[in-house]
């Protein structure tokens, strides 16, 4: 399976981070080693001193697509969760700034918090989701927000990347990420579901 992420899918995120808008979406890939299940605590690197929380929503994919036209992309959809892109802020930076990948900064082990799946809802453009880091909301979103809508996503990935039974796309955060530090407490909703609730250590 693969971890198929897209970056730079909300406006204002991209405003909070002073990126530029881009003319298609930014794909980057995790391994599987980055996936954190089960509401297990996520250890922050050592190689990091400043790893910021992106909560998403994700999508699993059910059958093999390629070159799939817009109108049949929800068709591939298994069901959804709610995911966290675990950032490692500074080396991103450093790599950026050198015109390098930024897989060391986005691909570590256990970057990828992963919650439990449920059912597709009928309106794929009006999801609720939302972060609370030690009780407070940080982040807030609703898929209405996003620049590329999720069949827009499935439809332009697949004319890069095959996609296969048990792929995920985590499709975009929106404004407010930010750091953690050891013993934070990170819950994630879609609507008024908890889908995950797991410590920082």
């Amino acid at each position: 399976m693969k971890i198929i992420c897209v970056g730079r899918n909300y406006l204002k995120h991209i405003e909070e981070l002073e990126n530029v808008v881009p003319e298609e979406p930014v794909i980057f890939i995790k391994p599987d080693s980055a996936l954190l299940r089960n509401n297990a605590p996520f250890f922050i690197p050592e190689f990091s001193k400043e790893v910021h929380y992106e909560v998403e929503l994700v999508i699993k994919i059910k059958k093999i697509g390629r070159h799939i036209p817009l109108n049949f992309a929800a068709d591939y959809i298994d069901s959804i969760a709610l995911g966290i892109d675990f950032t490692a802020r500074d080396k991103q930076n450093e790599l950026k700034s050198k015109g390098l990948p930024w897989e060391k900064a986005k691909g570590f082990d256990h970057s990828a918090v992963i919650s439990k799946f449920v059912s597709t809802p009928d309106n794929l453009s009006d999801i609720n989701f939302r972060l609370e880091k030690n009780g407070e909301i940080v982040q807030s979103g609703n898929s209405s927000y996003m620049i590329n809508a999720i069949p827009n996503l499935i439809s332009h990935i697949s004319e890069y990347f095959t996609l296969k039974i048990g792929d995920y796309i985590y499709t975009g955060t929106p404004e407010g990420v930010g750091p953690v530090q050891s013993g934070d407490r990170l819950r994630g909703f879609i609507e008024e579901t908890l889908m995950f609730d797991f410590v920082v250590r």
